[in-house]
């Protein structure tokens, strides 16, 4: 009797195996004909940040001992010239280019899917500890609790957008890598690791930067978990009828606000990994820079042009339609404004979310995807996994069905009106700014929704607290 259960959980690893390895396979056929899908070229997939074509023009000029941010293509690492840089060498034939960085692509997206696996296994468990530590157990037996990490990492590997983005001649799937491993790292309580996904995520995109504040919360405080503040005094209040002694009640208050305290030291502990290996990375990029500009250069052509909003070009978010018809006088007054309005909402959220550290990380990731100087689908392919991380807790969650209508009506509509404006020139750029403001509405729907259910479950833990105390 007791086999069964064991049967049942291999199962499912067999069963995630066999499509994930299927995924893998899928990509390297689809590689095969990438250069022929043309999907290099799509400002939906490819920016001015993540473009290996760019790349390729700034590893072209280094050789020639110039500077590969000469000429304003290039704008990304320097360090990625000398990791991707040999893989888009115009010795290389063509085809095998693509081959190769289709092949880097589809390793990372598969690491990366592992790794969110792992976080998702991870959630689950510390979920079934803090439920039991609060006698609540027994109230969720009845209740299937689905594999959210097979659940997530599959949705990553089969999500249109993660495909398209890995065959797209682009560097987001590494990116995005980094960013689960800073996040794996620290739902893992491996320090160092957590301190270089960081590190990297934020040298390669900047925005990143944000999730230092999850990431503490997981490294100081543990994984993700209703808040147990709130089921203290429902515990309490049991215990004080059962018991006369003011002792017990206050060693029961000790115990269980101990677990939601922070632990500074491991807290510091990341910051100094952190520093070395920002320190580490920095003189790395100076080593590359030294007869280009140095550091100033490298900082004024990558964190510089994200801030200002150089390029104009179109792509899926709505800053190069705003700022292409801002008048100049205005244009450093909104860039503040924009940048500043991601500022804005991490200290309330954090206040908020701060015992769900790993849903925080997705709301922090989703909010950026709307609001940075250029967007792309790997953006969201990253937060619309990482959702399905909580997919058992967002299980009461509204409007699912308007959501996802709404993103594959825009996935279709974006490359027709892009046609229509650029090449049949029978629309105009209002067509495609269109489908950049839907497609920002419905994320801010979904980061909405999704926030007010995960709240919704808190609260629904707290009044089975206050029934069962």
């Amino acid at each position: 009797m007791e086999e069964k259960p064991e049967i049942g959980r291999k199962m499912k690893q067999l069963g995630f195996w066999k499509w994930a390895i299927a995924s893998v396979i899928f990509r390297l056929i689809l590689s095969y004909f990438s250069k022929n899908l043309n999907l290099s070229t799509r400002p939906e997939v490819s920016t001015p940040i993540t473009s290996l074509r760019r790349l390729a023009e700034g590893y072209w000029l280094k050789h020639l001992s110039m500077s590969p941010y000469s000429g304003s293509m290039y704008h990304g690492s320097p360090l990625l010239l000398s990791i991707l840089g040999p893989l888009t060498d115009k010795k290389i034939d063509g085809q095998l280019s693509y081959l190769l960085c289709s092949l880097v692509s589809v390793i990372a997206d598969f690491t990366s899917a592992i790794l969110i696996r792992a976080t998702g296994h991870n959630l689950v468990t510390a979920q079934s500890r803090n439920l039991k530590a609060l006698g609540l157990n027994k109230l969720f037996q009845d209740i299937e609790i689905l594999p959210s990490g097979d659940i997530a990492a599959l949705v990553y590997l089969w999500n249109p957008f993660t495909v398209i983005s890995c065959l797209g001649y682009n560097t987001s799937p590494v990116e995005n890598l980094f960013i689960i491993l800073s996040i794996y790292g620290a739902s893992s309580g491996k320090i160092p690791l957590a301190a270089f996904g960081w590190v990297i995520a934020s040298h390669l995109s900047l925005y990143p930067l944000i999730l230092v504040i999850p990431v503490v919360f997981l490294i100081g405080c543990g994984l993700d978990a209703p808040p147990k503040t709130l089921c203290v005094q429902s515990k309490l209040k049991g215990e004080k009828g059962r018991s006369a002694d003011h002792g017990e009640s206050k060693s029961l208050t000790d115990k269980l606000t101990k677990d939601s305290s922070i632990s500074w030291k491991r807290v510091i502990l990341f910051f100094l990994w952190a520093s070395l290996w920002a320190s580490y990375l920095l003189i790395l990029c100076a080593v590359s820079m030294k007869d280009h500009g140095g550091l100033g250069e490298m900082f004024k052509r990558t964190y510089g042009f994200i801030l200002t909003v150089k390029d104009l070009s179109p792509n899926i978010g709505v800053l190069w339609y705003f700022f292409a018809e801002v008048f100049d006088f205005f244009r450093n007054f909104f860039l503040i404004v924009f940048h500043v309005n991601i500022m804005f909402m991490i200290l309330p959220l954090a206040i908020r979310l701060s015992h769900r550290p790993c849903f925080l990380a997705f709301v922090y990731l989703a909010i950026s995807a709307v609001l940075k100087s250029y967007p792309s689908i790997g953006d969201s392919a990253l937060y619309l996994s990482l959702l399905m991380l909580f997919v058992n807790e967002l299980s009461e969650m509204q409007f699912s069905f308007f959501l996802f209508c709404g993103y594959v009506g825009v996935s279709l509509l974006s490359p027709i009106m892009h046609n229509l404006w650029i090449w049949r020139g029978t629309g105009n750029a209002n067509f495609y700014f269109a489908t950049a403001i839907a497609y920002t509405c419905f994320q801010i729907i979904l980061v909405v929704e999704s926030v007010s259910a995960m709240l919704n479950y808190d609260r629904k833990i707290r009044k089975l607290c206050s029934s069962t105390y």
